[in-house]
């Protein structure tokens, strides 16, 4: 296991936590306030995963990457430096596995870069336009950063806050403005690869799950998980990515 970096920006590396494998390499990535190696590390190494070359990314603004104060932080602009990252690491054709707001931001990869995905897994992924009462309450990243970071961190509970307390705030609260006007279904269903949704069961029926199943996306529902599928139930979990 070791740690690598691209320069994908002029102010900004982003780094990830590789596992040595064969190829095609399989890509891990996390949702917001998370960080891969945390959420990842155990499903990447078990027994139905195992083997490929794995790299558990941190996006800019968490775990161990760069967060750039001028950097928009929107789901685009994180999937062409996860892009860079992608090329600076030699990967092609590969199979990206991400999770939240971290399969949003791998939906716009594959539409911008399919020969860097050969195979989509999204793992309770935004799709449509939601609001985020998160931030609702701050008027602007600075206020959010002062006193609403600390109350998200509270309202996160304690498994979650361990690792978006590593996060920035500026890029928790610039994220999360992203997030709320994601409108990613159709660009979900007109991928020209492979594609899986993941869905834990605890989180409930999943919307627009028949529409999803007729463009192709292959969706998989994994018994006793809600949205931290991997975490809940890693055994499951495998088994629908393998």
């Amino acid at each position: 296991m070791t740690i690598h970096h691209a320069q994908v920006r002029p102010d900004a590396r982003m780094r990830w936590v590789e596992l040595p494998g064969t190829d095609p390499a399989r890509v891990y990535v996390h949702g917001l306030g998370s960080t891969s190696p945390a959420y990842f590390a155990g499903v990447a190494t078990h027994p139905a995963l195992a083997g490929r070359r794995s790299l558990l990314v941190d996006l800019l603004g968490h775990g161990i990457s760069d967060r750039p104060a001028t950097f928009g932080y929107t789901l685009a602009e994180q999937a062409d430096v996860l892009a860079a990252a992608l090329d600076t690491a030699g990967v092609r054709g590969a199979e990206v596995v991400a999770h939240s707001m971290g399969g949003s931001v791998a939906i716009l990869l594959a539409a911008r870069r399919p020969d860097l995905v050969a195979r989509l897994v999204a793992i309770e992924a935004n799709l449509d336009p939601t609001p985020r009462p998160r931030i609702a309450d701050w008027p602007d990243e600075t206020t959010f950063a002062a006193d609403g970071f600390a109350a998200a961190l509270d309202a996160a509970g304690p498994d979650w806050a361990a690792t978006m307390r590593l996060a920035d705030p500026v890029a928790v609260h610039r994220s999360e403005r992203s997030l709320g006007a994601a409108d990613l279904r159709a660009v979900l269903t007109t991928l020209p690869m492979p594609t899986v949704y993941v869905q834990g069961a605890r989180s409930g029926p999943l919307a627009g799950h028949a529409g999803l199943t007729a463009a192709g996306v292959d969706v998989r529902v994994v018994d006793g998980a809600g949205h931290n599928v991997m975490l809940d139930n890693p055994d499951g979990f495998a088994a629908a990515v393998a």
